[in-house]
């Protein structure tokens, strides 16, 4: 009764830590459906096609839900073969949680570069009105940065002939004229000196390390409900107890 209770309350849960599948389904499905509503223009910034992370991120989430209810299910059933899919599906979350950690920690270096290089291709190209270029205008504007390594980054795109800098690169948009913005030297006084491309690759650099030990420990957290799982379907299997 007591490896009941706590598969039980492994599944259910959430005030303390181990964290139970619902939580972590919960989380993936969140970060999915914000990556995907929220991020979705910025996510050009990474790459040139199109991501298929949020819908990942949404429906694993949504299994990882149905997969807990699922192990309540077996847990008040006394299945042993329930329990025992249910732990092959946490040891499957496990590996797919620790594999994601690992890989974007090794790659942290290789996902810096891919960002340098399509986001120089984006100022370069910027027009002010196309998908890319209003992800430009709003990471400037948000970090309070300007082109890729500086300001000077926009000299030598095709829009600065035509429009200057970017109004989304001004400190201040009311002491920042269109006139200023297309003049070099008065334009270096009006907006950000930081570029983003070291605003966005420090956060990367000084976050790393709490996004991978947060997905290892969620990651981990999968093997208590995984151990009991497979414990008391050995114990349901050996009549150990009877089932209430």
């Amino acid at each position: 009764t007591d490896r009941i209770s706590l598969l039980f309350s492994f599944n259910f849960q959430s005030e303390l830590p181990p964290l139970p599948p619902q939580v972590t389904g919960v989380v993936l499905l969140s970060v999915g459906l914000w990556w995907k509503f929220m991020l979705g223009p910025y996510v050009l910034l990474i790459s040139n096609s199109p991501s298929n992370a949020p819908y990942v991120l949404t429906g694993t989430g949504i299994a990882i839900v149905l997969f807990g209810l699922f192990g309540c299910f077996a847990t008040c059933r006394g299945r042993p073969w329930m329990l025992k899919l249910y732990a092959v599906f946490l040891s499957l979350v496990f590996l797919t949680e620790l594999i994601a950690g690992i890989s974007g920690f090794i790659f942290r270096h290789e996902i810096k570069g891919t960002f340098l290089t399509t986001y120089n291709d984006a100022v370069m190209r910027y027009d002010g009105r196309d998908d890319r270029s209003l992800a430009v205008d709003g990471v400037q504007r948000q970090l309070h940065c300007c082109g890729v390594y500086n300001y000077t980054s926009w000299f030598s795109g095709v829009y600065f002939p035509v429009g200057g800098i970017p109004a989304s690169c001004c400190v201040s948009f009311s002491d920042c004229s269109f006139a200023d913005l297309k003049n070099a030297t008065l334009a270096a006084r009006k907006v950000h000196k930081q570029g983003c491309y070291e605003i966005v690759t420090s956060f990367i650099e000084s976050n790393m390390g709490i996004i991978a030990g947060i997905t290892f420990g969620i990651a981990f957290s999968q093997l208590i409900g995984m151990s009991l799982a497979c414990c008391l379907s050995r114990f349901i299997n050996a009549n150990q107890y009877e089932m209430v």
